[in-house]
């Protein structure tokens, strides 16, 4: 059984796939050469599954942090007899620079062991498990390292020193004293690629990781400059953002694993290696605080060619695709791994990519209009896109949906896709010119105030003394947060204000996390309960600052910032008995939550509210 805490886990990403990495040094997921693909190691989720670990043979202790401003980590390990640093790293080809990441990868993890003091002996074992662990590949000596062979994945092993081979596993010690530096690395290719994966020379690893590092560090010039409270965890945040975000497609993924469950033991374990629109939508407006979002040009491409073939009044935009664009991410289960601290299913694909979400126009427009001075030159193509959302959202907005939650029992009225209608049709008004639609306002404002009528009368409960989940329910939604966020209403509204303190006292749990909602309510059509949400929380600190109660919002974001683990990274949800953190990771919609309510805070002090 895996058991490994979500909150030891480490993030790599080189933009085009991801790794993660606990305290004591083993790479426990790594997916090759995309984020979506089969995994290479998935200790995670089953022991038997793959790994590759670095290690002193010694006991002793450990640090670690993220080295300067990228995503490459740095590991020291202190022994009775000496110390050494573990930096590992997604490589950055040579064409990257501050303005661009990912746009040149060789698909190499790279893992530098230096000695800073003593003498340290090293134990690496490296035990490849394509395809989520179904195969055991066969292993043979190459000079320098160790060629791994599998169904479709060709692994080489850069590994300057003799290894062991036994039963689909390479094992090694290094001797390092101080001054030492030797280099690891992981590279894969499939058996039609042109230029297969090789061993390394230990200089042009050595060039590899310096220029890895570099790319961060210029990126992060150029584009962090936000200099209110918490800066470092909003920077941070900023650059897990950039790598969850697949450089050749403009596509972002909502987290960088599968299956990490919501409650132990149960079943709410889902895939989030997948663009949805409304994570990926909120991302690039995040970024927009946290890093200029100079993505946003790419995105918007990959929205109207991914999504173009499914859009107007008659048509439903799909809620999620594959990384590259795919629209079929058929679910199915992987039932030779046990998860993660046994729970199961453990899921590859998503069944909610053919469910109907109505929210999602709003969010795509108001990407859109945040961002509109990065799109200066809409295509003709991106134009009819996003006025062709408007369009729909006009249409759907009286359709029952499976909402934000993507609930799996029966489709409702949910306040929050309607607002999100409203949304849609309020951006499109704003961006009317740079659309070429002023003849649309009319019409488009007309359903506008119709959305706002429906909501104001059918969604607010006398009983309830908020805003509700959805028509006619008395049911409470963190979602419905988000009403002065998006400027459906003013957070000052005594409505408004009703809703955020019911919200506040009873759809929390004593630390003053959210829940989503009450999972005993049966709405979601699934079994067990699951953690509070961290997005939800930073949602109640952003809209307590746009009421102007900045002491309340602050204390609310210092305690779901506090579940943030040594690195700052954030999974989707935290355990309500034992605050550790839960659900896959890093989540996107936390550290977009984070983001945001850091901004508004910022602004409210600013404005001396």
């Amino acid at each position: 059984m895996s058991a490994t805490p979500i909150a030891d886990l480490a993030f790599l990403s080189d933009r085009h796939s991801c790794a993660l990495v606990d305290r004591a040094g083993t790479v426990e997921w790594l997916c090759f050469p995309r984020f979506d693909g089969p995994a290479v190691f998935a200790h995670l989720l089953d022991d038997d599954a793959g790994h590759w670990s670095v290690r002193p043979e010694a006991e002793g202790t450990t640090t670690r942090r993220y080295a300067g401003r990228s995503l490459a980590l740095e590991t020291t390990f202190r022994t009775a007899e000496g110390e050494f640093v573990l930096t590992d790293a997604l490589g950055l080809g040579p064409d990257n620079d501050g303005h661009r990441l990912g746009t040149d990868v060789p698909h190499v993890l790279v893992r530098r062991l230096s000695c800073t003091s003593g003498a340290v002996d090293v134990l690496v074992d490296y035990r490849p498990r394509p395809e989520y662990g179904l195969i055991v590949p066969l292993l043979s000596h190459l000079d320098g390292g160790v060629a791994a062979r599998g169904g479709a994945d060709w692994l080489v092993l850069t590994l300057p020193v003799a290894a062991d081979l036994h039963d689909g596993r390479a094992t090694a010690r290094i001797h390092l004293e101080a001054g030492d530096v030797v280099h690891l690395a992981l590279q894969r290719s499939t058996l039609g690629d042109a230029v297969p994966a090789h061993v390394w020379a230990q200089d042009e690893l050595a060039a590899l990781l310096d220029r890895t590092l570099a790319s961060w560090e210029s990126w992060c010039s150029l584009h962090q400059s936000y200099d209110g409270p918490w800066a470092d965890l909003v920077h941070l945040s900023g650059r897990v953002l950039q790598g969850l975000s697949y450089q050749p497609s403009g596509a972002v993924v909502a987290a960088g694993t599968t299956s990490l469950p919501e409650g132990v033991g149960g079943e709410r374990n889902w895939d989030y290696r997948y663009a949805w629109v409304r994570d990926a939508s909120f991302t690039m407006e995040a970024l927009w605080v946290a890093a200029c979002p100079d993505e946003a040009e790419d995105f918007f491409g990959f929205m109207t060619t991914a999504g173009a073939g499914g859009i107007g009044p008659d048509e439903s935009l799909q809620i999620m695709f594959g990384v590259g664009g795919e629209h079929d991410l058929s679910e199915r289960t992987l039932d030779h791994l046990r998860g993660w601290r046994d729970s199961r299913p453990v899921r590859v694909g998503n069944g909610a990519w053919a469910q109907r979400q109505v929210d999602v126009y709003g969010e795509l427009l108001g990407a859109a209009a945040r961002l509109a001075d990065q799109l200066p030159a809409l295509d003709e193509e991106t134009r009819w896109f996003l006025a062709s959302c408007a369009d729909t959202a006009a249409v759907r907005w009286r359709d029952r949906d499976q909402g934000i939650w993507e609930v799996r029992g029966e489709p409702q009225h949910f306040l929050y896709s309607k607002v999100m209608c409203w949304v849609a049709l309020d951006r499109a008004i704003a961006l009317a010119p740079q659309l070429r639609c002023e003849h649309r306002v009319d019409e488009w404002q007309k359903v506008r105030e119709e959305i706002a009528d429906a909501v104001l009368q059918q969604g607010w409960s006398e009983e309830a003394g908020a805003f509700t989940q959805y028509f006619g329910s008395t049911a409470l939604d963190a979602s419905n947060l988000m009403m002065p966020i998006v400027g459906f209403l003013p957070a000052d509204d005594p409505r408004m204000l009703a809703t955020i303190d019911a919200i506040a006292d009873r759809l929390t749990d004593e630390r003053g996390l959210v829940y989503r909602y009450r999972t005993e309510e049966g709405v979601d059509g699934l079994a067990g309960e699951e953690g509070t949400f961290l997005l939800c929380t930073f949602w109640l600190a952003q809209a307590l600052a746009l009421a102007g109660q900045v002491e309340r919002a602050r204390a609310v974001f210092e305690g779901a910032a506090s579940f943030a683990n040594d690195l700052g990274l954030l999974s989707e949800e935290v355990d309500p008995e034992s605050g550790e953190l839960l659900g896959n990771v890093p989540q996107a919609f936390s550290h977009i939550g984070l983001v945001n309510a850091a901004w508004a805070i910022d602004q409210a002090e600013r404005s001396g509210r």
